[in-house]
């Protein structure tokens, strides 16, 4: 009750931050009277001035400041778009490595301009990471109108971009690129003979949007770089076959860690159809010589008992594609390790592409530790506050809105089961598409859509 009360008099800790910033944002405002007079040729040369600040040895604090102004005023000019004061705050949050929680709507892309134009001061390059590349190649577009007017330099990383070109853009003074690419860039320079044939430079400083989805959903999601290996297609074809006269008695199953093993019962009747149809050595199914066929024993149990079919992947054109299970999307490109697509493969009867050996291997959590300084903007990240400071180090702090939210956030509905659920959305639909407004609905599958 104490705590409340106190809250309610002195505000949260994250309240007394916000309140903080205060002064930083009033030392900014107090430069615009100096700084809208100049002209488009006096205002671009502020870069050079910063520069020559920062290598005279001022600290990036210093500059803050006059260089948010100055990002202001070329905003200003360019997008005919002026940040507004939470929006300073927002970049003063982005420049000291912390997490900036920014309703949508709030103007997040805007925000990044604050804190990339000031670190990229240095010359040692500002990476923006996005989730896919349509955003890459919009923010790039989008925001280069006002880094150009200043006089720095934009790149983006999109796929099928050649060795020079790609290059080119890690030498620009801020580049754009999802998390993928930058990560991809990475594990391949680092299979490269020579310092000279490596695209990116030293890591400095990364912004990542939608933080939460790419630093804590996909945080172990490992990136790999893959060789070629034998053709083992007959075999694939011959365990799968094997596996189809399997039961749900002859394994157990674990839905949360999407794991199985095969139970005593199991594994004998596994043996016998193996040894039947010529593929175990001996009549021990864990014999040293046997241990290849237990791997794809266990991967074609996986790929017919935990991969479904339009929920896992889906088949397009001959083609096995892996459905993203955060967002929906196919992705195109991407297989599955340790023979585990040859094996879905070889269950939808396509055709079997050789398997692969890991080369390079990296998970984003690991990847995105690497750089000296690190922060990331979202409108979704509170709730995994505590996740974020014990694996990055990084605070959470919830940037108020420009004007009071008008809209009013009702709390979540729960339901006994699937069909209830469905049945509630169905009438909600019908209620709001009545009235002729429109409706979006999202589901974890392309099945439960359907089912909708």
């Amino acid at each position: 009750m104490l705590g409340g009360i106190a809250k309610s008099i002195f505000g949260s800790a994250n309240d007394r931050y916000v309140k903080s910033m205060q002064k930083v944002v009033d030392a900014v405002n107090a430069f615009e009277p100096e700084i809208e007079p100049l002209s488009d040729e006096e205002l671009a040369a502020k870069t050079v001035s910063f520069k020559e600040r920062a290598a005279g040895g001022e600290s990036l604090d210093d500059i803050l400041p006059e260089a948010f102004a100055v990002v202001r005023e070329a905003a200003k000019r360019t997008l005919g778009q002026r940040h507004y004061d939470v929006q300073l705050i927002g970049g003063i949050v982005l420049h000291r490595g912390e997490i900036a929680e920014m309703r949508t709507g709030e103007g997040k892309t805007l925000v990044a301009t604050l804190a990339c134009y000031l670190n990229a001061i240095g010359g040692k390059g500002v990476h923006v990471v996005t989730v896919n590349d349509y955003l890459a190649r919009r923010d790039a577009e989008w925001m280069s109108q006002v880094y150009n007017f200043l006089g720095l330099e934009v790149g983006v990383i999109v796929p099928n971009l050649g060795e020079e070109k790609r290059r080119a853009a890690y030498a620009a003074d801020i580049t754009y690129g999802t998390n993928n690419e930058f990560g991809f860039d990475y594990l391949r320079d680092n299979m490269k003979h020579e310092r000279a044939q490596m695209v990116q430079r030293p890591f400095n400083f990364a912004i990542v949007d939608e933080v939460d989805s790419i630093l804590i959903d996909e945080a172990r999601t490992p990136l790999i770089i893959s060789g070629p290996t034998d053709d083992k297609s007959d075999l694939y074809l011959s365990v799968n076959a094997v596996v189809q006269d399997l039961t749900e008695e002859d394994y157990e199953k674990d839905e949360k860690s999407r794991n199985l093993a095969l139970t005593e019962e199991g594994t004998e009747k596994a043996e016998r159809l193996l040894e039947a149809a010529g593929l175990l050595v001996g009549s021990n199914l864990y014999d040293f010589e046997n241990t290849q066929v237990v791997h794809h024993l266990n991967q074609a149990l996986m790929a017919n008992v935990m991969r479904k079919r339009d929920t896992d992947y889906i088949v397009k054109d001959g083609k096995v594609i892996i459905i993203d299970e955060f967002t929906g999307r196919m992705m195109d490109g991407r297989r599955w390790s340790n023979g585990l697509h040859q094996a879905v493969e070889a269950k939808e009867g396509v055709q079997i592409e050789p398997e692969n050996q890991t080369m390079a291997s990296i998970t984003f959590q690991n990847f995105f530790r690497m750089y000296p300084k690190l922060s990331g903007m979202t409108g979704t990240a509170e709730t995994e506050a505590a996740e974020f400071f014990e694996i990055y180090k990084m605070n959470v702090v919830t940037i108020p809105t420009n004007k009071p939210v008008l809209r009013i956030d009702e709390n979540d509905e729960f339901y006994k089961n699937t069909l209830d659920k469905f049945a509630a959305i169905a009438k909600t639909v019908k209620e709001h598409s009545e009235k002729g407004q429109p409706v979006l609905v999202g589901t974890v599958s392309i099945e439960k859509s359907e089912l909708l």
